[in-house]
């Protein structure tokens, strides 16, 4: 594949998203401070006040959480723009989400198993997601990861919606969540 991206980019760009320090009472992942979650804080060794959590720290643990363990990094070797919109949803609505997402957008665009065969949607990308995802990229090339990708915002945008009417309380997000769909389609930079 060969093909190799710095994230610092992608973490700059979804910090500018989230901004600094933040404890919306409708927001359930309670405070965050550069979009880092309280819970994903502590289980990455942090203790301290989340008001003060340092940016730093913030870049670490996107790298790690949100980048190299749900292996969006190897998703990049083949489809930089797929790797990108996975990561955002991954930060959103967690890694797992974003892994579903794309292996359901696998299923449906496979033409009825011909050219491999049908993930199970796991919520992970192993070495069987990632197979499909070459023998995807092999037979339909760059404009498949075009048609990939847009799978994967119609099933955000979808889940947005569903989040909403499941919890109305989250509509005091939507107009951001929607946003944010916006900002990735100008290239992901506020």
């Amino acid at each position: 594949m060969g093909i190799t991206i710095d994230i610092t980019g992608l973490i700059d760009a979804v910090i500018g998203r989230e901004g600094g320090y933040s404890n919306h009472p409708a927001d359930k992942g309670g405070p965050t401070r550069w979009g880092i979650t309280e819970q994903v804080a502590r289980a990455y060794g942090y203790a301290g006040d989340m008001k003060l959590l340092p940016r730093e720290r913030a870049v670490v643990i996107y790298a790690q959480v949100y980048w190299a363990e749900p292996r969006f990094n190897a998703v990049a070797t083949r489809y930089v723009a797929v790797a990108t919109e996975l990561f955002d949803i991954g930060v959103n609505m967690g890694p797992s989400v974003a892994a579903t997402f794309l292996q359901r957008g696998l299923n449906v665009l496979n033409s009825g198993g011909q050219h491999y065969a049908d993930l199970t949607m796991d919520s992970r990308i192993g070495p069987v997601t990632l197979l499909a995802l070459d023998a995807f990229r092999q037979r339909r090339g760059e404009e498949g990861g075009e048609r990939l990708l847009e799978t994967i915002r119609s099933q955000r945008g979808v889940r947005y919606i569903e989040i909403c009417e499941k919890r109305p309380a989250n509509e005091a997000f939507a107009y951001g969540w929607f946003g944010r769909m916006v900002e990735m389609l100008k290239g992901g930079r506020r």
